[in-house]
């Protein structure tokens, strides 16, 4: 499995940001890790083992980025308004900057998948919706899509408009209703077992079918935790499957 890292200091968040690139070529998968972890995180828990036969034959090239949820949401020391204004220079960052990376690494027509677990899940699905035009779809594994269960009862505009569960019922704009229709690939994922919350991905999916945008709901049994096997096991099967 052909592996490269590279970074570059980001003007959107003022520091120097790290991605991992997994493949030859392929769709690009844009991993997002979860809570407070890096852009290796998903190499060291075994996970891009579990999809190098999809990277190596060509069927996708994976890029793995670093979250800055320690500087934002997971900050206990930092200011909620300055929480939000770090958030908001994520997604600069994400769509500014990295996409533009990944088109330069595959192609400009290639299409482009958010992907990730728990916390990442909440963030892949949030940057896939605020820009249907540049992301072509999303797969979240075990997330829940109301970014208010992270900010401890702070709530403002940048909260809202980084909480797929709020925004999304009052999303109205035809023109990105339409895009985000027209992706077909969104995937809920989830387990039932330890620590899952399948009951918040049913939530989210209902708002999505409410707004008659396609999506796959897949609720796996008790026996998948919110855990690293689970995840293991779910991603291979979906690009293996669905892509």
């Amino acid at each position: 499995m052909q592996r490269e890292l590279t970074s570059w200091y980001s003007p959107a968040l003022n520091k120097e940001m790290p991605v991992a690139a997994y493949g030859h070529y392929g769709f690009g998968l844009l991993l997002v890790p979860t809570a407070s972890a890096d852009y290796l995180e998903y190499e060291r828990f075994q996970l891009m083992d579990s999809i190098q036969p999809n990277i190596d034959s060509g069927k996708v090239k994976v890029f793995s980025i670093n979250s800055i949820n320690v500087e934002s949401w997971l900050n206990n020391h930092m200011d909620p308004r300055h929480k939000a204004i770090r958030h908001q220079q994520f997604n600069d960052y994400v769509f500014n900057e990295v996409v533009p990376f990944i088109r330069n690494h595959t192609s400009w027509d290639t299409p482009i998948i958010t992907c990730g677990a728990s916390f990442g899940a909440l963030h892949s699905m949030n940057l896939f919706l605020k820009r249907p035009d540049l992301i072509n779809g999303v797969i979240a594994m075990s997330g829940v899509y109301d970014l208010t269960e992270y900010t401890k009862g702070y709530f403002d505009d940048d909260v809202y408009f980084n909480s797929p569960m709020h925004y999304m019922p009052n999303l109205t704009d035809h023109a990105i209703l339409e895009q985000i229709r027209r992706s077909g690939h969104i995937h809920i994922i989830t387990g039932s077992g330890s620590y899952e919350d399948p009951s918040s991905s049913g939530r989210f999916a209902r708002i999505l079918y409410d707004k008659n945008i396609w999506y796959e709901l897949d609720v796996w049994g008790h026996e998948w935790p919110h855990d690293w096997n689970t995840w293991r096991a779910m991603l291979p099967n979906y690009l293996a499957t669905r892509f």
